[in-house]
């Protein structure tokens, strides 16, 4: 398993161009890009594959650590996650409560099938979007 942090747009990651990695190294990387907050605006996650039991505190780490630094919304970009399981979903939930405690907020302002389904089996989207 292998997570990644990177400190950019979502739309540069995307458009970076991948080295050739075999596709079962690549099921378990988690990759985590995050927009500093500049004049007002929220600060931005962008947060691609899979979220596990393995990762999830990786993610869950790294949401706090935006939050209180950036000290503004975080909007979080989950439209490339490929899987997401209950510990993926804690760890949003988790950083959202801080947010709150912290008079912030956090949302999730895309998000893949899997996402949205894991939010519509729990009836968690509203809490999160």
């Amino acid at each position: 398993m292998t997570t990644m942090v990177r400190d950019d747009h979502c739309e540069a990651a995307e458009a970076a161009a991948a080295p050739e990695v075999p596709e079962a190294v690549m099921a378990d990387v988690l990759e985590i890009g995050i927009t500093p907050a500049m004049s007002g605006l929220p600060v931005r996650a962008c947060v691609s594959g899979e979220i596990d039991f393995h990762n999830a505190a990786a993610l869950r780490e790294i949401l706090l650590i935006a939050l209180t630094s950036h000290r503004c919304t975080l909007l979080v970009d989950m439209r490339s996650v490929t899987f997401c399981d209950c510990a993926g979903l804690n760890a949003l939930l988790t950083a959202r409560l801080a947010a709150l405690r912290a008079g912030r907020s956090l949302r999730v302002t895309a998000a893949s099938r899997p996402v949205e389904r894991l939010f519509r089996l729990t009836a968690t989207r509203s809490l999160l979007t």
